[in-house]
């Protein structure tokens, strides 16, 4: 796979990034005031690093904009959870809808970000998210492919390597795709990466080099 390195800058001195610090970096490049999805499993921890000051509104695909953080303890309100059935706090201002309403925020364009997970991204932004292919995994479609299309910017938020090793960053996807050419950022333990017209680029690199990186890409 071809990098792109001209203003990468190393992190040699830490890494790789834990979950915790992943959804913080996330978080931080967050615009302000925008409208955002964020995905289930690891991309719901972004919700608990958003400042106040960026003004960002989180929406739910089960019909909620202004979420704030997961709730704990016996702030926790089994009635009101994300789409991952987590318990999650309400912000001032909160607004509750029908799932219908939901999607088509989703699916007109409405959202600025959303943080998905995934399986493998490709060289040209195609996000595999939803299946691996294995016969007897249950697939989980949800509203990724509404929201890989209806998003402003898709960022994708993974761990660069498998448990086995394999790279999830990859020339072709081979898992069946959630959206074609519609990733923007990749944020993993081992790097930040922009998806260009010109290739992939590497923004930073955590407890690794590019020349590293490069070699198991």
């Amino acid at each position: 796979m071809k990098l792109l390195t001209d203003r990468t800058v190393e992190h040699t001195d830490r890494g790789p990034l834990d979950r915790v610090e992943l959804a913080a970096l996330v978080a931080r490049d967050i615009p302000v005031g925008a409208y955002v999805n964020l995905g289930i499993g690891q991309p719901t921890l972004v919700a608990d690093h958003l400042r106040p000051e960026q003004q960002v509104v989180l929406h739910t695909e089960n019909g909620m904009l202004g979420m704030g953080p997961q709730a704990h303890g016996d702030a926790a309100d089994t009635d009101l959870v994300n789409a991952g059935k987590i318990p999650v706090t309400e912000l001032p201002g909160a607004a509750y809808f029908h799932h219908a309403d939901s999607f088509a925020m989703m699916r007109g364009g409405h959202l600025d970000v959303c943080v998905l997970g995934a399986f493998q991204v490709s060289a040209a932004g195609d996000l595999a998210n939803w299946h691996t292919g294995d016969p007897h995994a249950v697939p989980a479609v949800g509203g990724a492919m509404d929201l890989a299309i209806g998003a402003k910017q898709v960022f994708v938020m993974m761990t660069l390597f498998t448990r086995q090793g394999a790279a999830k960053l990859v020339d072709a996807c081979t898992y069946p795709l959630t959206g074609r050419g519609c990733v923007s950022r990749i944020y993993t333990d081992r790097g930040v990466f922009l998806v260009t017209s010109s290739g992939i680029e590497v923004r930073e690199t955590y407890g690794t080099t590019v020349t590293e990186l490069g070699q198991r890409l």
